[in-house]
C-alpha cells in the first residue's frame, strides 16, 4: 500500500478499530477514511454504496459489527445475527462494485465449534456445533469469511479475513450488561473499590480458560497483513477437502477466568474477595488460538496481559475519573 492510499476503516472508533486507525496513522498513512453510525448506517445498503462511490476508497478494513459479551449475544439473537449479515454484504459488495484493491474482514474466535480441538486452528471451521450463547453471532462471522472467499473465486477480489482472539485495551466497552469478560470485570472491582465493598461477584465457575490479545498488537497484525499478505497466501485446502481461507490473530497463551479476575483484582488494588455464581453461563469451555500460520509469516504480538490489563485500567480511569 502506497503512504497516500485511501484507507476506509469501518468501525474506526471502537476499540479495535482506533487502534488499527493509529496503527495506520504510525506506519505514515495520511489518507483514512472513517465515518460514525450517525454519518453512515453501515445497514443501510444504498447508503454504503453512496459512500463508496463518492470516496473510492482503494483499501478496506471491516472492524464494524454489533458487539457484546455473553449476556447480550444470548438476549438479541436477532439483532446480532441481522445487523451483522448486512454490515458485511453492504461493505464487501460495495468493495467489489467500486473496485477497491484489497479488503480485510475482521471475525472473531467464536466462529469455530464448541467442543472443536484445542488449540483452535483454522481447518476447524464448520466442523461441528458452535457454543449456543452466541451462535447467532458466530454464525454471521462465518458468512463474512464465505463472502470473502466468494467474492475472490467468482470476482478477483482480494478479500482477506482474520480471526482475533479476545480483544481488550484502549476505548473498550466498559457496559454494566454489554461488556466483554475483561473490561466488564474492570468496571466491576472499580466500582466495588470506590463503594467499599467487601467482595465481588463474578458469574460462572471461573474454570473456562480464554486468550485474550491487547488491542494495539492486533492492529500492528492487521496493518502486517494489509501490507504483505493475500487471498492466494491464505487459502489451503483442509483434510475433508473444504477450501480455507481465514487465519487467526492471538497471542499464543491462555488464562483462566480464576485467575483474570484475580488479576484485575491486583491491578485495580481491591482488597475483597471473590465470590462465584455458578448459576450463571460459563459459556466455551476453553478458547485458545492456533496462531502458528501468522507467526510463520512474521507477525508476533509484543504486549503481555499484566501491561496490558495495566494499561486498559488507566484507559478506563481516564474515562471514569
Amino acid at each position: 500500500m502506497n503512504k497516500d492510499a485511501k484507507i476506509y476503516v469501518a468501525g474506526h472508533r471502537g476499540l479495535v478499530g482506533s487502534a488499527i486507525w493509529r496503527a495506520l496513522e504510525s506506519h505514515g498513512f495520511i489518507r483514512l477514511l472513517g465515518r460514525s453510525h450517525a454519518e453512515l448506517d453501515l445497514v443501510n445498503q444504498a447508503a454504503v454504496d453512496r459512500f463508496f462511490a463518492e470516496e473510492r476508497p482503494e483499501y478496506v478494513i471491516i472492524v464494524a459489527a454489533k458487539v457484546g459479551g455473553i449476556n447480550a449475544n444470548n438476549i438479541y439473537r436477532a439483532q446480532f445475527l441481522y445487523e451483522n449479515l448486512m454490515i458485511e454484504a453492504n461493505l464487501m459488495h460495495a468493495a467489489y462494485q467500486h473496485g477497491v484493491k484489497k479488503l480485510l474482514f475482521l471475525g472473531s474466535s467464536c466462529i469455530y465449534p464448541r467442543m472443536a480441538p484445542q488449540p483452535l486452528a483454522e481447518a476447524s471451521l464448520l466442523s461441528g456445533p458452535l457454543e449456543p450463547t452466541n451462535e447467532p453471532y458466530a454464525i454471521a462471522k462465518i458468512a463474512g469469511i464465505r463472502l470473502c472467499d466468494a467474492y475472490n473465486r467468482q470476482y478477483g477480489t482480494d478479500f482477506i479475513a482474520a480471526m482475533p482472539t479476545n480483544m481488550y485495551g484502549p476505548g473498550d466497552n466498559y457496559h454494566p450488561e454489554n461488556s466483554h469478560v475483561l473490561p466488564a470485570m474492570i468496571r466491576r472491582f472499580h466500582e466495588a473499590k470506590a463503594a467499599g465493598l467487601d467482595r465481588v461477584v463474578c458469574w460462572g465457575s471461573g474454570s473456562p480458560l480464554r486468550e485474550f490479545l491487547y488491542s494495539d498488537d492486533l492492529a500492528e497484525a492487521c496493518v502486517f497483513l494489509m501490507k504483505n499478505v493475500s487471498y492466494n497466501d491464505l487459502a489451503f485446502t483442509d483434510d475433508s477437502g473444504t477450501v480455507q481461507s481465514h487465519i487467526n490473530i492471538g497471542s499464543g497463551s491462555e488464562i483462566s477466568i480464576r485467575r483474570l479476575a484475580e488479576l484485575v483484582k491486583e491491578t485495580v488494588d481491591f482488597k475483597g474477595k471473590i465470590d462465584w455464581d455458578s448459576s450463571k453461563p460459563d459459556g466455551t469451555p476453553r478458547k485458545l488460538m492456533d496462531s502458528s500460520r501468522l507467526r510463520n509469516l512474521g507477525w508476533a504480538p509484543a504486549t503481555d496481559l499484566q501491561t496490558g490489563i495495566a494499561k486498559a485500567y488507566a484507559d478506563f480511569l481516564s474515562r471514569n475519573p
